[in-house]
């Protein structure tokens, strides 16, 4: 069949505009899983998130309840050795938990006063990817990043790749440094990695997170991010917050309203 010096650049033509059609579909779909990555709508079909309204939690100084309540739900031990502490919810400077905010207004307004920090429960979990075993994994129902502790070899890959810092491993056994254990939650053993389950066992029946209920300024917002009309929603919606390290792309779920 002889082809025409016409009909070769029509075919040409067509074959550049489908190549460049194909390339900019790919482009969006591209685009799209990012934008999903950020909120962590591809690996669930919601996602648990929470807001710490920092304006309240400062009225009370030295106010550690939302704290107590995670300790005494979840069996945290009292370790004194801050090199074997175990640590859900705990405080940390202003600097340290945002090095990169640049608003030097903000950094005054918080400076001694320190922060409730915990698990992200990222949207996209670097932790996640390097455990070798699969004992850490993100829910596809509610996007909570989960632990399985008979799963966990103690290989702390995931204490590693946290770039938070909100996993602790259990140097020794947890039980003798427990005041009193709570019979409705498992106690850990030595050798494994624990963390914030965002109160799992709590939202299963029905309950808010411990630390929220305990919290005496009503500082925290919880719910599915994806839902408009949820608490943490429409928290988000009402004031300005920020989130630790977004640069890093792993969309963190833990919002601080300044």
């Amino acid at each position: 069949m002889k082809i025409t010096r016409k009909d070769f650049l029509r075919l040409s033509g067509l074959t550049l505009v489908a190549g460049g059609a194909m390339r900019l579909a790919q482009a969006s779909k591209a685009a799209v899983q990012a934008a999903m990555r950020a909120t962590g709508a591809r690996a669930s079909q919601k996602q648990w998130a929470m807001a710490i309204d920092l304006r309240k939690c400062r009225q009370r100084p030295g106010c550690d309840e939302c704290m107590r309540a995670c300790n005494a739900t979840h069996n945290i031990p009292a370790i004194a050795d801050e090199r074997h502490a175990v640590k859900w919810i705990w405080n940390e400077p202003f600097a340290s938990v945002f090095p990169l905010q640049q608003n030097e207004y903000t950094r005054l307004n918080y400076t001694g006063s320190p922060l409730p920090v915990l698990c992200n429960h990222c949207g996209d979990p670097p932790c996640v990817r390097v455990c070798p075993t699969g004992a850490t994994w993100k829910s596809s129902e509610d996007g909570i990043v989960m632990m399985d502790w008979h799963r966990c070899i103690g290989c702390k890959y995931c204490m590693v790749a946290c770039p938070y810092g909100a996993r602790s491993f259990n140097f020794e056994d947890p039980r003798p440094y427990l005041p009193r254990i709570n019979p409705e939650f498992p106690t850990r053993s030595a050798g494994v990695v624990e963390k914030c389950n965002l109160c799992e066992e709590r939202l299963a029946e029905g309950k808010l997170p411990a630390c929220l209920e305990a919290c005496p300024e009503h500082a925290l917002a919880f719910g599915d991010l994806f839902d408009s009309n949820s608490a943490v929603s429409r928290a988000l919606a009402e004031s300005y917050s920020i989130r630790r390290k977004p640069e890093l792309g792993t969309a963190p779920n833990m919002f601080y309203i300044v």
